[in-house]
């Protein structure tokens, strides 16, 4: 019934793996985070100074009207597209982090479920009432587990096909206000 050092050695050493394998989604979701922000960021600072310079040389008001409409649009997907690659990215990373957890869950229930066992038959008589009532409970527990994993699936996807409609919908919007230029007089 007790551990021996060759259990609880395999324990810590999942345990440990366990750990790594959640730094090593954790360091390589910043890593790719970061990555991000910097192509972003190399990329707004030189869309910003080719459309100073395109706004610059507007010889009238007209132009210039004209120039601030058409830019519009690339600016906006633009940072649509980045913030698609954030959620994605850490999307990505909570489904990683839930896969492991989920493998913990179900490793802590079946040595859970082996020690019942083992404590079962090396029990006294009449304990088997206590035992049973343990393992409905765990039962109970796992199956309430499910459920609400089930459930934050669902609310995860149903929020991925929020933001992609309401993306859809802002470039839909813009495509609809820079496709009439306006008339400055």
């Amino acid at each position: 019934m007790f551990a021996s050092p060759e259990q609880f050695a395999a324990l810590s050493k999942a345990n440990i793996e366990a750990l790594l394998s959640l730094a090593n989604t954790a360091f390589a979701s910043s890593e790719r985070l970061i990555n991000l922000n910097l192509t972003t960021a190399r990329s707004a600072l030189e869309d910003s100074v080719a459309n100073t310079k395109a706004l610059l040389a507007a010889k009238d008001v007209q132009e210039l009207a004209s120039l601030q409409s058409s830019l519009t649009k690339p600016v906006l997907e633009k940072t649509v597209a980045y913030a698609r690659s954030v959620y994605e990215i850490t999307a990505q990373a909570q489904e990683e982090v839930s896969k492991l957890f989920e493998e913990q869950i179900s490793e802590a229930n079946k040595n859970v479920s082996s020690v019942l066992d083992k404590a079962a038959k090396s029990a006294p008589a009449g304990s088997d009432v206590a035992v049973a009532a343990v393992k409905s409970a765990i039962a109970a527990a796992n199956s309430a587990y499910d459920s609400f994993s089930k459930a934050a699936k669902q609310a995860a996807e149903i929020a991925e096909a929020n933001v992609a409609a309401a993306t859809d919908a802002t470039v839909k919007a813009v495509d609809a206000a820079t496709a009439k230029p306006k008339k400055v007089a």
